[in-house]
């Protein structure tokens, strides 16, 4: 697999500045010489602060006549690391490529690394080569990894807003002593097509980077009203581990519940269903990732058990609001999955006899809740009437959601998420 290079000309604080970038220029195009890469990007700093020597025409000519000779050769010129890395990336993710060879020299490897950490994933595989002399005349110290962090942050928080603003939506079940939303793809900076924009997860085989979804938080977080300091999103297993909070965490979990106020607690989908419990008799609340395997497993039910026996909810109290979730019209599955949601109600199944029955996952979630004893009118679903539908279908409506049925395994993430109100908070 050919791989796409970057070769790191930043070199800020040094006395024979010119000189060394053209040093490493040289040595750049020598080491690359007739080997096949699928493109070559110069990262060169738009400006050097301590530098007052002449500006880098020599420099500059150089790359111009590499970029005129091989097409393949790019420049990438910034005023910082993580905004090189950052345009970089989005170069790379344009050449559908994973493979990134960085030339540098040894004093800046881990500092580049510390970069490649928040700025990309574990889907990108990442080869350093020391090729450039260490300059005896740059003294200046490597940044520490909380200010790579600061500065990432920083350069994210300049980035455009996409795709409109931010949009949640909220039920008007829900008691006002909480505060809650279902997140929408709408106002985020996620670039990427099949995750833009408000992508809320980060996984090593998708491309948004840890930094970018960080940025997405916390700009939910200004619009919601939470601090994301508190936020905790369920770590998915598709099963049925909940985590009591105050407990020591599963590895994984599908579910949380808590009594503590102020704490944010999340649960992801896209195409799954977040389920948000309330109980506002009690104050406790619950959230839950149910796909079609943790549905079968009852996750929805051991979300609500273990709100009865930790923290003493009745469960007639309590109050279930089904997220936006991939509906009957667009999920399948095989026969023999499919014979385990009929078991549960003949309903939950259309087209049983076919080689891929649609199965409603909605509908067993209801059904599987009302079996364990909640109100038929304590549950908000696709069937509800008398309210704002909030289950809507996410495949069918790509402008809205993200989806895996729809978009593959590089798909985004929204959330459904909920917090206790503390004392003398006024509604959202």
């Amino acid at each position: 697999m050919s791989a796409v290079v970057i070769v790191d000309l930043f070199h800020s604080h040094c006395l024979q500045y010119n000189v060394c970038l053209q040093k490493r220029v040289k040595t750049a195009a020598t080491f690359i010489g007739e080997r096949k890469y699928e493109r070559v990007y110069f990262m060169l700093q738009t400006h050097d602060q301590n530098n007052t020597s002449s500006p880098r025409d020599t420099t500059r000519a150089q790359l111009q006549e590499l970029t005129q000779m091989n097409e393949i050769t790019c420049v990438l010129e910034h005023g910082s690391v993580a905004a090189s890395l950052y345009y970089f990336k989005q170069a790379v993710d344009e050449l559908d490529q994973s493979a990134v060879l960085v030339l540098t020299s040894t004093r800046r490897i881990a500092e580049l690394k510390a970069y490649q950490e928040r700025l990309f994933t574990a889907l990108y595989t990442f080869e350093y080569a020391a090729v450039f002399d260490e300059c005896p005349s740059n003294a200046a110290e490597a940044p520490t990894d909380a200010q790579v962090e600061e500065q990432v942050a920083i350069f994210v928080r300049q980035l455009p807003v996409l795709k409109g603003e931010i949009s949640v939506l909220r039920s008007s079940l829900i008691s006002d002593c909480f505060s809650h939303g279902f997140t929408t793809r709408t106002g985020g900076v996620s670039c990427i097509p099949s995750l833009s924009a408000l992508n809320l997860f980060c996984s090593s085989r998708r491309r948004d980077p840890k930094a970018v979804v960080a940025e997405n938080l916390r700009r939910l977080g200004l619009h919601a009203g939470f601090d994301p300091e508190k936020f905790h999103l369920i770590k998915t297993d598709h099963a049925s581990d909940v985590w009591v909070m105050g407990k020591p965490p599963p590895s994984s979990y599908d579910g949380i519940v808590t009594n503590r106020a102020g704490v944010v607690i999340a649960a992801p989908g896209a195409d799954c269903m977040p389920l948000l419990f309330t109980d506002p008799v009690a104050k406790v609340i619950g959230v839950a990732h149910a796909g079609w395997k943790g549905t079968l497993m009852g996750i929805a039910m051991a979300t609500v058990s273990a709100m009865v026996t930790e923290f003493g909810s009745k469960v007639t109290d309590i109050v279930a609001v089904i997220g936006p979730s991939v509906g009957p019209c667009c999920f399948s599955l095989d026969k023999e999955s499919a014979e385990q949601f009929h078991s549960i109600d003949p309903s939950c199944v259309r087209g049983r006899g076919s080689a891929k029955p649609h199965i409603d996952i909605r509908l067993a979630t209801r059904i599987l809740l009302q079996q364990g004893g909640l109100l038929p009118h304590h549950i908000q679903d696709d069937r509800v009437s008398d309210r704002p539908n909030l289950t809507l279908c996410t495949a069918c409506h790509p402008e809205q959601f993200f989806s895996h049925v729809r978009d593959g395994n590089h798909f985004g993430t929204q959330i459904g998420f909920l917090w206790i109100k503390e004392p003398n908070n006024s509604p959202l």
